[in-house]
């Protein structure tokens, strides 16, 4: 299978020169030699030609806001209407989780309850109990049409959500293993944007376990044989 990565954002400098970028850090996570993988950096305007050069598609975590005025939001909402009328399966993270809310109807705000970050407990069928680390403020507030929610917790109750047969997404990151977090954390603790109580637990809690294959297996299982994988 090829996998169209569509590539959002990217991974701050510090983090990018010890792990490499988002596209790196999913081929690293899905180890799957029966996939091949092609990136555009969909974010400074370097897109595909349409859904048919690839056979399914992943959307990337950014810096930016899915609500936000970038020249490439509105090109990547028809980019993404056009996936999902061709049947190809798409799965998306973080801004790729919201901006595919955003494209097929939702909406996307900035959460009054603040931030999430570091490793956060969600409940996601048909995995049950699981732990992913998580880097946000935004939130998907209101479903698309067709869109069912596939688990979530009290802080993000729209944490995962299915469109059918062809879409899953997730609102944390399971490409950000422990190592990747901690030096996200590193490079942005002592920013005011993110408070310091908040930082230091994640600090604090970033030797537990998190669940990251199992949730990477899902999405492969998922983007190979669609809603039956649930």
């Amino acid at each position: 299978m090829k996998l169209g990565i569509l590539q959002c954002g990217h991974a701050p400098d510090p983090v990018a020169q010890i792990h490499g970028d988002f596209p790196l850090m999913f081929k690293r996570l899905f180890d799957r030699p029966d996939f091949s993988y092609e990136a555009w950096d969909v974010e400074h305007m370097d897109f595909p030609k349409g859904p048919e050069d690839a056979d399914a598609w992943l959307l990337t975590g950014s810096r930016h806001g899915a609500y936000e005025d970038h020249p490439f939001i509105k090109p990547l909402e028809a980019l993404i209407r056009d996936i999902h009328a061709s049947g190809r399966r798409m799965t998306g993270i973080c801004f790729g989780h919201q901006i595919i809310a955003t494209a097929l109807g939702g909406t996307v705000e900035k959460f009054k309850g603040g931030w999430a970050v570091g490793r956060q407990a969600y409940d996601i069928a048909p995995l049950g109990p699981i732990h992913l680390n998580a880097w946000h403020q935004d939130q998907v507030t209101t479903l698309p049409e067709g869109a069912e929610v596939l688990g979530g917790n009290a802080f993000c109750e729209n944490a995962a959500l299915v469109y059918g047969d062809s879409i899953l997404t997730i609102q944390p990151h399971p490409e950000l293993s422990n190592p990747i977090i901690a030096d996200y954390i590193s490079s942005r603790m002592g920013n005011p944007a993110y408070p310091l109580a908040l930082m230091e637990r994640a600090q604090e809690e970033n030797t537990l376990p998190t669940d990251d294959k199992r949730f990477a297996d899902l999405m492969v299982d998922f983007l190979t044989r669609g809603r039956e994988a649930l």
